[in-house]
């Protein structure tokens, strides 16, 4: 028998949490962290409400302001929340939906036949975890008000004044907790970028953003809504075709909007949303939409003997080569995966998008021919690409281990297998992999040398790229496979480690590194594989000994002032990696106790797509507009 350790649990033992306590016990479980993104959650919430004012017909404006204070107020021109008596909680309806979790209009398809809030939490969450907040609200001729904190109202639903019967609205100011999150700083750009992606999902509406702290401002209004999007997206890339295809209808229910426009450049971007929530991994919406794009193109070429009798239908993959696309749908109950609804469920929407986008695209193929023959024109010629490349990959496909790809030279790997602790270090050139292949520990840190800059992958298409002698190396080490045949979980390395000088070419080196991992071995970044190695800039020197290595110059100077200036200490300044011997490589750049690695991460997908196009792509036009922005912001350019 078990000894008796007074383990057991009583009736007392069961706490009971009312109200908003749960929120704010566990915040992370309503609002995703405490960090800065879950502050950032706070606003969408509110505006979420407002937009779903936008799609139920009563609302065209949102204004968003940040104040001084730090507090955030949005207003819109809706219906305004109810004021009077609730029947079931015998408190005002104001009050209800702000301290009652799953209370709200979203749960009566009648009141929002479109909503992207569906827990019914997101202001009563907003009110648990905010100091103060202050409801106002516009309806039946009067403005009413009430005042809150941490959750509980400080003051009855007030007549604060009257205004005409048309003037009609809620305005929500709140104040995050300090207690709660880990910064109560709202970044400027984060929150614009969001605003300005509303404003392209729910085309006429008009959504202004002020912040008083810097006197920064911005009206987002887009009439073409997600036409515009798209049109946004491409600015920095070369359209093969000038309109934008845009499709519209509604089956079902369910609202389905499609924007498309092909580009010179191999890789496609196709964004999705259901409900004016971004479904990163996709979902029926996407899967409809590709079925339908494969099948329509394809019969077009075959009716117009475009593709050859004799040849082989064009795959999605060649269809979608140089694609952007926006995809929205809005239908009444999304059935979303996950706690961060990345991606739809509904299994009726693929038939849906499937039927809507086929029959349109027909006809817009049909009545524009010209755009027609570029599209399939680009698709046979990535087909041609993809023959090729099938050749080139089959020189990288790996049996078991390493047998396909002998790197004589190259690869030193180290001795355990698994990616649970193992790592990979893409070091610049031959001198910096020999002293990393003596600094390391073989135990779980493997070397990968690189031979000079590797291809820039957004210029070449799959087949040139597979015949790169420095990709296929990585390709064969990591064992994911590439593009189309990439799967995460063959990767043998837990970290792949960008190690390259500390100059402008290895900037460049990295980057290009970093835009062939975005473009075809995207989940490497998304699920946290990506790191870039910071190694030192400076060593202080007392003889032949260094006594300080320094990351920064201001760390430098910090330095010295602290060791005392008088000393005579010398300064190494290492401009690259192969100028440190092993035992300081390993010391300073790959202990794991040491090091300073720095995690990659997609914050903003699209603002990514953008900057890599703009950065690696064929056009020069707008990277010399972003040297000229920017190069008064450079501190430092080497010799």
């Amino acid at each position: 028998m078990a000894e008796n350790n007074n383990t057991h649990y009583e009736d007392s033992d069961i706490q009971v949490l009312t109200g908003l306590e749960p929120v704010r016990k566990r915040p992370g479980m309503y609002i995703g962290s405490t960090s800065s993104k879950g502050l950032h959650h706070l606003v969408y919430e509110v505006v979420d409400n407002s937009i779903d004012e936008a799609l139920a017909g009563r609302n065209d404006y949102i204004l968003i302001e940040i104040h001084e204070d730090n507090s955030v107020s949005v207003s819109d021109h809706g219906s305004g929340i109810p004021t009077g008596v609730h029947p079931q909680t015998g408190k005002s309806t104001v009050e209800t939906v702000l301290t009652i979790l799953h209370a709200g209009g979203k749960f009566d398809n009648g009141a929002y036949k479109v909503s992207g809030g569906l827990h019914g939490v997101g202001v009563s969450v907003v009110n648990a975890l905010s100091t103060k907040l202050v409801a106002t609200i516009k309806r039946d001729g009067h403005i009413y008000e009430q005042t809150f904190s941490r959750g509980i109202a400080q003051s009855n639903l007030e007549i604060i004044g009257n205004t005409s019967e048309s003037d009609t609205g809620t305005k929500i100011t709140f104040t995050p907790d300090a207690e709660i999150f880990d910064t109560v700083e709202f970044d400027y750009e984060t929150l614009s970028k969001r605003f300005r992606e509303m404003a392209f999902l729910n085309k006429g509406i008009k959504i202004e953003f002020k912040d008083h702290r810097s006197n920064k401002g911005e009206i987002y209004h887009y009439e073409g809504g997600i036409k515009s999007f798209v049109e946004f997206i491409n600015k920095k890339k070369n359209p093969i075709h000038s309109e934008v295809i845009y499709i519209e209808d509604n089956k079902e229910d369910t609202q389905v909007e499609v924007a498309l426009q092909y580009t010179d450049s191999y890789s496609e971007n196709i964004l999705t949303f259901a409900n004016n929530i971004h479904t990163e991994e996709g979902g029926t919406h996407l899967s409809g939409f590709r079925s339908a794009l494969t099948r329509t193109i394809n019969d077009y070429g075959r009716k117009y003997n475009i593709i050859k009798e004799k040849e082989e239908n064009l795959s999605g993959d060649d269809v979608r080569e140089g694609l952007t696309g926006v995809i929205s749908v809005k239908l009444p109950q999304p059935q979303f995966e996950g706690q961060t609804k990345a991606k739809l469920g509904n299994s009726e929407t693929r038939g849906i998008v499937d039927s809507i986008v086929s029959e349109d695209l027909a006809i817009f193929l049909e009545e524009n021919p010209k755009v027609a023959k570029l599209v399939l024109d680009k698709a046979l010629a990535a087909r041609r690409a993809r023959e090729a490349a099938r050749k080139a990959r089959d020189l990288t496909r790996k049996k078991s281990g390493l047998e396909n790809m002998t790197l004589p030279g190259k690869l030193a790997d180290c001795h355990d297998v698994g990616a649970d602790h193992t790592e990979i270090f893409l070091v610049e050139g031959d001198s910096a992999g020999g002293s990393a292949k003596l600094g390391r520990d073989s135990e779980f840190q493997a070397i990968l040398p690189l031979r000079g800059k590797i291809l820039n992958v957004e210029k070449a298409r799959l087949d040139k790229i597979l015949n790169s002698d420095e990709i296929k190396a990585m390709i064969t080490a990591f064992g994911t496979g590439i593009g189309s045949e990439f799967n995460i979980e063959n990767l043998r390395y837990g970290k792949i480690v960008i190690m390259t000088d500390a100059d402008v070419d290895g900037a460049h080196i990295m980057t290009l590194l970093l835009t062939f991992f975005f473009r075809y071995m995207r989940p490497l970044i998304e699920q946290g594989h990506v790191y870039v190695a910071k190694p030192p800039l400076f060593g202080i020197k007392k003889g032949t000994k260094v006594v300080r290595y320094c990351y920064s110059e201001e760390e430098l100077q910090s330095a010295l002032d602290e060791l005392g200036r008088d000393k005579n200490y010398k300064i190494a300044r290492y401009k690259g990696l192969g100028e440190m011997n092993a035992d300081q490589l390993w010391d300073t750049t790959m202990d794991p106790d040491n090091r300073i690695l720095l995690r990659v991460n997609i914050e903003d997908a699209i603002e990514a797509d953008e900057i890599f196009s703009m950065l690696m792509g064929a056009d020069v036009e707008p990277r010399r507009e972003f040297i000229q922005d920017n190069a008064i912001y450079v501190e430092q350019i080497d010799a």
